[in-house]
């Protein structure tokens, strides 16, 4: 069942970011400083990135995950177009090939989320289907990479739908309609 979601969500996600007029391309989404040229080359990763890759890419970033995430999706952006990240996407979307130490549902989460961050600073609605939010939000509460337990254990798990949940889970603020601005989100992967 996760492969089928996912394949879904990377093709709308593709659709989304072809769908995108030239000056929506170039702006920022809710992960600052990346713009969609940026987000779009993140998201080529999950399928393309091996041990030797993250190896030699968290010596560079000098064992910060963040940076190497951000120098990666950097330099597949100025090396790729937009129709050949799309093309990535979409060429890919079936493809259970995963980054290491990433469970199966990782990648699920991944275009959840970054389909929201895409979305939104756009004004553009980009509705999460339940059953697979639901099932990434269990996967993230329990997993020590995303942070959820540390995000909230002060406040505790506040009482919301699944999609807001995960959102706030993964490190994003939540936005009221007129309130979809880029900034709103203080972490990019996790």
């Amino acid at each position: 069942m996760i492969m089928k979601w996912l394949e879904t969500e990377r093709l709308g996600v593709a659709d989304l970011l072809e769908d995108l007029t030239d000056d929506e391309w170039q702006r920022e989404t809710l992960c600052t400083g990346w713009t969609m040229q940026t987000m779009a080359a993140h998201l080529t990763t999950s399928t393309r990135t091996g041990w030797s890759d993250v190896l030699s890419g968290i010596v560079k970033a000098r064992f910060d995950w963040e940076r190497m995430e951000d120098l990666k999706a950097r330099a597949l952006a100025a090396r790729f177009t937009r129709s050949e990240l799309i093309a990535q996407i979409r060429e890919t979307a079936a493809s259970p090939k995963r980054a290491p130490m990433a469970s199966p549902i990782d990648p699920l989460v991944d275009f959840l989320v970054h389909g929201q961050d895409i979305a939104r600073p756009l004004g553009r609605v980009r509705v999460m289907p339940p059953e697979p939010a639901q099932a990434a939000l269990d996967h993230v509460l329990k997993s020590p990479f995303w942070g959820a337990r540390k995000r909230f254990r002060d406040t505790g798990i506040p009482a919301l739908p699944a999609p807001e949940l995960l959102l706030l889970a993964t490190g994003r603020k939540l936005s009221t309609g007129g309130d979809n601005t880029v900034g709103n989100s203080n972490k990019r992967s996790k």
